[in-house]
């Protein structure tokens, strides 16, 4: 399979061309509408503050794999803390519940972004990123958002993990602009993907490959919008 260095940036590989806000990478077309989103919620009383954004390959594989041997948090459809399966299949989905998997994140395109309110932050808390947070500390951020979103005034932001859509539980603090990542996303390619995963060591590497299809129309394709 020949692809270019810039086909492969969709799927977090190679060099993107992004700029650093705070700690972290976001992509150049998306910060003037980043600064705008952000004035809008601080005119409000809200601080909107990044959580996370771009993720490479590696840096999600690192999750995905730390996920299935245990050195991080393995979270149950409810967010709580739940034994790691010992059968590959079972553990797979298990990850897919909150966690993408590596080269179809839409973080590798650095147009999404896990954000809270900082001015609801108690001091010194460490944000966990759970329903649990959205539906107490961050709930009246999360509510002006849902009227933002619903407006013609969101300066192309959207959230993308809603109820209904997928098999990936929804997530209220992760929102993606849209008009830039479906310019990055029409690179995408299942076979492109088959490929790199047929030569990078990945927990549940064999079923994953065995379930590519089915798990593209269930994990991937509905959240490419």
């Amino acid at each position: 399979m020949n692809l270019s260095s810039a086909d492969y940036l969709s799927y977090g590989l190679g060099t993107p061309d992004f700029v650093d806000v705070g700690e972290y990478k976001v992509h150049r077309d998306v910060v003037p509408y980043l600064e705008k989103l952000s004035a809008l919620v601080a005119s409000h009383g809200f601080s909107l503050r990044i959580e996370s954004a771009y993720r490479s390959f590696e840096r999600q594989l690192s999750i995905w794999n730390r996920k299935a041997c245990g050195k991080l948090p393995l979270l149950s459809a409810e967010g709580v803390p739940m034994p790691v399966p010992s059968d590959e299949e079972e553990l797979m989905y298990a990850i897919l519940t909150w966690s993408a998997l590596p080269g179809a994140s839409r973080h590798h395109l650095g147009t999404d972004l896990d954000i809270v309110d900082a001015n609801a932050c108690p001091e010194n808390y460490e944000v966990q990123l759970t329903p649990a947070e959205c539906d107490g500390m961050f709930a009246p951020f999360h509510s002006f958002l849902d009227q933002v979103f619903g407006s013609d005034s969101s300066f192309g932001f959207n959230r993308v993990f809603v109820p209904g859509r997928g098999k990936i539980r929804p997530e209220r603090w992760h929102i993606a602009h849209l008009p830039t990542s479906r310019q990055l996303l029409d690179k995408f390619s299942l076979d492109a993907l088959r490929h790199i995963y047929e030569n990078t060591e990945i927990a549940c590497k064999q079923v994953i490959l065995a379930r590519l299809d089915s798990l593209a129309e269930e994990y991937i394709y509905p959240y490419f919008i």
